[in-house]
């Protein structure tokens, strides 16, 4: 392994965009209509990090780069705001902008033309595209790799014991020195005080030498140090309780086998056998299950839908910014109900914006047109749109011919087949609309009669979830009153009729199906914990969502789970905060295709349901397991903190269970002193599951404090149904819920039934 090797190289050297971002070019970054600054730009050596110049003074080198990874998307022309705003006056094929992954604001560029903004784009994309390709060995190589170069402060491509000491801090581990000492000295055979080429590749292995595979490997390798197709369907059916043939076993070694000569007479090798367990076969989350394997036919108030609250805030409730980019982060996160907080606007267009707050506002149309090319690039089910409206009823008409003319043929403005039915459509029947959640007026209910049968308009109170509602009074801020409803917005709400909760039997008695009710998170979690058999009836036949409280200004967010429990579909969250709320929220979405619709259990879609998440009885629901879990080992754990070498984290492993009161418990591990590279724990868990169909399952890793809080480290959450047993490799994230390449911890997982 060279430190000047190029991980891409035979597929680079041939392609022109590529090379050009090698060599680099000068940009105008722009940050406001006086500020745009011209700056260098190059894609480094490494081919995974963009190095650029800054006229800072002082600033560490970290700020000069970052890394191709943290990228979230590449936007040719105006697609940002900054740009649409700021550059108003440079032509729309020489923009592009950079989105980067959780809170990093996008970077606007301007090119000096054409072409070369289309370079940028493409060889971009290709890099991003390469780097997302790469197999985990090439993940875990490319890694190190940098830290290497880190390490290497000469640039000579040889490392001194005084480097390997640095690069060892890079990794986020701490030797003693007489260890490092002796394996630089076994590596060094040229004795030359520097390791170079062969002998830097012999640091390498002996450095990810993984003892706790080679001991899994050796038990089953039977055929001269070699695992045959045999040995592995095995180690499957035997370790990983998979019920597999043959076949199977032979398509695993000629998906992963590296050694081509192996391939060939069907044998595995250690390295391929690593790759298997690194792989999406060999993680802990099932791999049917991110796919969409859940019957999608089912009336849509049968699902959990992923939802998101205040979605145009980008930070707090008070003063922080509101953007378009917040709905595409939503949506891209599988977020299916999305909220609009609508008021009147200068020029007769309607504003986005939290009202009596000082955040800042947003055109209607723009949040339109987002949703509009964003909606359905992650998942093809419907979204709703929350409309929360103060507007006059001038500008609630704006409103309705923004989404027509906009949305077109995807908003939903009549019951499918012309004729409303006797219970809700389905995500499959709904794929590709959008459905407007909000005030509907009386004489437009029950039937769709032509417009020219409905006279005037009629007053409408301000809808319950009004986040200044749960607010006290205050002054300056006026009394709740009355709200006209115009007839053109009311005609765009069709299955999800916003209406005041008249409790539980009259809503039985008199709500139709598409009556639906929002409730503030201390009423629903009061309704949740003393009438939770109540409400899950309830929610078998409407649906409800739940908002957090207003005072949580901060943003953020209530713990999901016991709204889940009761049946409550739209539970929505402050998508812009990350927290253990969020962490949960997206292990539960992730299966299912990452579709942003789960199938209820059958025990929560039927109306005579006895089912009471706080006092478990006897039922369908109450299928006993008992999980078995053993945390083996962690692979490369990010550091704490970047900047200090010598900060090295002492990582130990939590595991949380959420799901019925009954379920919730935690375990951790000790924690392991200065490595985070390679950390052992070798610990059993047990956990005793009642209702395993509710259940989420979440791993943190903290850097363990004596003196203060515990610092996060990274996590993964899944469904409890979504479990792989065996051997298995937990790929870990970081807060904002994106992915830590090559970090995981390596577990054996059992659910047994009791």
């Amino acid at each position: 392994m060279e430190l000047n090797s190029n991980a891409n190289g035979h597929r680079l050297q041939d392609d022109e965009d590529l090379q050009f971002l090698l060599k680099g070019s000068k940009l105008h970054k722009v940050k406001s209509k006086s500020w745009k600054k011209l700056r260098f730009y190059k894609l480094q050596d490494d081919c995974k990090t963009i190095w650029h110049d800054s006229k800072k003074l002082l600033s560490s080198p970290d700020k000069h780069t970052f890394s191709i990874q943290d990228i979230e998307e590449v936007r040719p022309g105006r697609q940002s705001e900054g740009l649409q705003k700021n550059a108003g006056d440079v032509p729309d094929s020489c923009c592009f902008s950079i989105f980067f992954k959780g809170q990093r604001k996008n970077l606007d560029l301007v090119a000096s033309s054409e072409e070369e903004a289309g370079q940028w784009v493409t060889g971009l994309k290709k890099v991003i595209r390469l780097s997302d390709n790469l197999n985990s060995k090439q993940k875990q190589e490319h890694w190190i790799y940098s830290c290497l170069r880190k390490a290497d402060t000469n640039s000579d491509n040889k490392m001194t014991f005084k480097e390997l000491k640095h690069f060892l801090g890079e990794i986020n581990v701490k030797v003693d020195d007489l260890y490092a000492e002796k394996l630089f000295n076994e590596c060094d055979t040229s004795h030359s005080k520097t390791l170079e080429g062969s002998e830097i590749e012999e640091f390498y292995k002996r450095l990810t030498y993984r003892n706790e595979i080679e001991v899994i490997y050796s038990k089953y390798a039977s055929s001269k140090g070699k695992m045959s197709v045999e040995d592995l369907g095995n180690f499957l059916r035997m370790e990983q309780r998979e019920d597999v043939g043959l076949n199977e076993a032979v398509a695993l070694i000629q998906k992963y086998e590296l050694d081509e000569a192996a391939k060939e007479k069907k044998l595995m090798s250690r390295d391929g056998f690593l790759m298997y367990l690194q792989s999406s076969d060999g993680l802990v989350l099932n791999p049917r299950h991110t796919l969409v394997y859940q019957d999608m036919s089912q009336p849509l108030n049968h699902y959990f839908i992923s939802s998101s609250h205040n979605t145009y805030l980008m930070e707090d409730q008070l003063k922080g910014p509101s953007s378009t980019e917040a709905y595409v982060r939503a949506l891209t996160k599988g977020c299916r109900c999305v909220e609009l907080d609508c008021w009147d606007g200068p020029n007769g267009d309607p504003v986005i914006y939290h009202g009596y707050t000082l955040t800042s506002k947003i055109l209607f149309k723009d949040v339109i047109e987002t949703v509009k090319e964003y909606a359905f690039k992650n998942s093809e089910y419907p979204v709703v749109l929350s409309l929360e409206t103060h507007c006059s009823m001038d500008q609630q008409k704006v409103m309705a011919h923004h989404m027509k003319t906009i949305l077109g043929s995807m908003l939903l403005t009549a019951p499918l087949g012309g004729k409303m039915p006797t219970h809700f459509p389905s995500p499959e029947q709904l794929k590709g609309k959008i459905l407007v959640k909000g005030k509907k007026l009386q004489l437009q209910d029950h039937s769709m009669t032509s417009p020219e049968s409905l006279q005037g308009e009629e007053e409408e109170s301000v809808s319950e979830e009004d986040e200044a509602a749960d607010l006290p009074e205050e002054k300056g801020m006026p009394k709740k009153s009355k709200l006209k409803l115009a007839r053109e917005l009311s005609d765009m709400v069709v299955f999800c009729k916003s209406v005041h909760f008249p409790g539980f039997e009259t809503a039985r008695e008199t709500q139709a199906f598409y009556e639906m009710s929002s409730f503030g998170e201390s009423k629903a979690f009061k309704l949740a914990q003393e009438s939770a058999n109540r409400f899950v009836i309830h929610n078998t036949r409407q649906l409800s969502r739940t908002y957090p409280r207003g005072t949580r200004t901060d943003s953020s967010n209530y713990n999901p789970v016991d709204l889940w429990n009761a049946g409550c579909q739209i539970v929505a969250l402050n998508f812009q905060t990350s927290d253990k709320s969020m962490d949960l929220n997206q292990g539960k979405f992730q299966q299912n295709g990452f579709s942003g619709y789960i199938l209820k259990p059958r025990f929560m879609r039927d109306g005579q349901t006895q089912f009471n998440p706080t006092s478990i009885m006897q039922g369908e629901w109450l299928t006993p397991k008992k999980l078995h879990v053993m945390i083996i080992s962690g692979q490369q754990l990010p550091k704490v903190n970047k900047n200090k070498n010598n900060s090295i984290v002492d990582p130990l492993v939590r595991i949380e269970i959420s799901g019925v009161p009954r379920d919730v418990c935690s375990a951790e591990t000790e924690h392991i002193e200065d490595n985070g590279f390679n950390p052992s724990w070798n610990k059993n868990f047990q956990f005793d599951i009642c209702v395993p169909e509710l259940a989420l399952v979440r791993f943190v890793v903290e850097d363990h404090d004596t003196a203060s809080r515990n610092d996060f480290v990274a996590q993964y959450t899944l469904p409890f149904m979504s479990l792989q047993n065996g051997y298995r490799h937990v790929p870990l994230l970081t807060k904002e819920g994106n992915p830590i390449a090559s970090s995981s911890i390596f577990i054996h997982i059992m659910v047994v039934d009791q």
